[in-house]
């Protein structure tokens, strides 16, 4: 009975307040569309500029997936890109010993197969470690992952000297980087499935009903007969696969490996969850508003590119003014929401 009425009661808090904020950003990257497009129309409407935008989201647009699941369980995962750099950097070392660039591709593609397994498996064990220390020992996950970021990234420059892992297999570059009707890149295709696939997960399966119910209330969670802490092992794990994805696509576009690259994700990622809706406190978020951030991030982010007089070091400015800004509206929005609410109750 009170399993059934921790998810009634989390189904109806996924409703309505979901729908009406995925909405709200849709709304925000249609402004931010126009804006762009009447700012700067005869470089922003260009398809080669589509086609640029298509190609840089994925890469952090997959680790936000990653980390949103993570908050959405009350937790964080700040360890996505040394995950991702140490998941390429295993594949780059495997192509390079055996299959250097220069190996004929008929040698290359198996050896291909077995370099993303790599890739998947060491996400998957980063993943697995950062969730061991969150659920079996307790560890606050911001401390924990905060952690193993280091951990990944300290690995990766002793094992690359921190040199970046290049001279791999043109045939890898070239699979990474097709694209479809000469148009939509395969990375962006791929960013389209792993959001569907984690969206059906969150609102179809048992899993992702435990999710939202670990991130509502674990107390009650716990009480209703749930594993909490295999639900939050399996989260993390579940987020270094996906960064473990996005490791292969950074290395994919650049054809190296290196242990620093992407290292101003980790704010673009919380950014975008934020932005996408997911409470940091947990219980709360949908995937649809996290792809929706994405967009929306990515256009202000080209849209800065478009003027010279703006120079690439005020971004991390514009990014922790903009998360702060947005936590500050969420804030104030919770705030009226209990004072109307307080103010039901006593009329």
């Amino acid at each position: 009975m009170a399993k059934s009425n921790l998810s009634l009661k989390n189904a109806a808090r996924q409703s309505a307040p979901g729908d009406r904020n995925v909405f709200r950003l849709f709304v925000m990257l249609v402004l931010v569309f126009v804006l762009m497009m009447a700012l700067r129309p005869s470089i922003f409407l260009r398809p080669a500029n589509f086609n640029s935008m298509m190609r840089q989201l994925p890469e952090y647009g997959i680790m936000a997936i990653g980390i949103s699941l993570a908050m959405m369980t009350g937790g964080i995962d700040l360890a996505v890109v040394g995950t991702a750099n140490l998941s390429a950097i295993a594949a780059a070392k495997f192509l390079i010993a055996v299959a250097p660039r220069g190996t004929p591709n008929e040698q290359v593609a198996p050896m291909l197969i077995v370099a993303v397994l790599i890739a998947l498996a060491t996400g998957l064990a980063c993943g697995a470690l950062s969730g061991t220390l969150v659920s079996k020992l307790g560890i606050p996950a911001i401390l924990a992952t905060l952690g193993t970021q280091q951990l990944f990234t300290g690995i990766a420059i002793v094992i690359t000297e921190g040199r970046p892992q290049s001279k791999l297999p043109l045939l890898f570059s070239q699979i990474g980087n097709f694209e479809f009707f000469d148009f939509f890149p395969l990375s962006f295709v791929l960013f389209c499935l792993v959001a569907l696939a984690v969206g059906i997960m969150l609102e179809r399966s048992k899993f992702g009903l435990e999710v939202y119910m670990l991130g509502t209330n674990s107390k009650a969670a716990r009480y209703a007969g749930l594993n909490n802490a295999g639900i939050l092992f399996r989260t993390y794990v579940v987020s270094g696969f996906l960064s473990s994805i996005s490791g292969l696509i950074m290395m994919a576009r650049a054809n190296s490996a290196k242990a620093d690259y992407g290292a101003a994700y980790t704010m673009q990622c919380v950014l975008v969850a934020i932005l996408g809706g997911v409470d940091p406190n947990g219980g709360f978020g949908k995937i649809g508003g996290v792809v929706l951030a994405v967009f929306i991030l990515q256009i202000l982010s080209t849209g800065l590119n478009m003027f010279e007089n703006v120079s690439n070091f005020y971004r991390d400015i514009i990014w922790g003014g903009a998360l702060i800004l947005v936590l500050l509206s969420n804030w104030y929005l919770a705030r009226r929401k209990e004072r109307m609410a307080l103010a039901r109750k006593t009329a």
